[in-house]
């Protein structure tokens, strides 16, 4: 059951809130709560003296961007658009569903840079596992050896896989087969794009991919559950 948030008109300290969704969200810590709000996802009050105080505001914000990034994966652009779109008078901050019509591409440059530590800290992986997923080439890593957001999700799920004894290196055929995809893509949207400059016709082909991507994801998933029904099949 998750725990209570503060009253209204009272405040917890940055500890006092980590108690608070611990129980909810094991992983969690003082850091992460910390990045989070670097990430424009929560902004507390701070004392004269520069300590933080969390409203219950909040506090559900907070437990809002973790039950999206951890139950449905988000990424922190589409949270934080979705928190924009909250605080605008569109919808709440009750518990997030998965987004319609199967998973959204956000094709915006990532603007999350982790170091190696930070990655552990904000995965909850430990060196071994993070160099076994590094290792098995399904990660991005960018120039500058950092991680982004989309190494966070793919870090996740790839360790929740390995509850089912799917290691890292069983998996290297669907980053070949995204790979290619990527390629279909760059065929269809890219290149016929090349000649197109500025910011408007670079925002276009990302529309465009976007939707692409979206429909081979819905057809993925199609392809998975017809053959999953019929070896499951009486």
């Amino acid at each position: 059951m998750s725990a209570a948030v503060p009253a209204e008109g009272s405040h917890l300290s940055i500890g006092e809130v980590l108690n608070r969704l611990r129980p909810d969200f094991p992983d969690l810590t003082i850091s992460k709560i910390r990045f989070y709000e670097a990430a424009g996802l929560v902004e507390p009050a701070r004392t004269p003296s520069g300590y933080r105080k969390f409203s219950a505001q909040d506090v559900e914000r907070l437990r809002y961007v973790l039950t999206a990034k951890h139950a449905h994966y988000l990424p922190l652009r589409v949270i934080k658009d979705q928190l924009e779109a909250i605080d605008a008078g569109h919808g709440d901050l009750a518990e997030p569903g998965p987004p319609e019509g199967g998973p959204r591409f956000d094709l915006a440059p990532s603007d999350v840079r982790l170091t190696r530590e930070q990655m552990l800290d904000e995965t909850g992986l430990d060196a071994e596992q993070l160099a076994a997923i590094d290792e098995s080439g399904l990660l991005h890593r960018r120039r500058g050896g950092y991680y982004d957001g989309d190494d966070v999700t793919i870090a996740r799920i790839v360790a929740e896989l390995g509850r089912f004894g799917l290691e890292p290196r069983h998996l290297r055929s669907f980053k070949g087969a995204a790979d290619r995809e990527v390629g279909l893509v760059e065929q269809l949207v890219v290149q016929p794009n090349t000649r197109r400059r500025g910011s408007a016709g670079l925002e276009r082909s990302r529309d465009t991919a976007a939707e692409i991507a979206t429909r081979l994801a819905r057809l993925h998933a199609a392809l998975l559950q017809a053959g999953l029904r019929h070896t499951l099949s009486p």
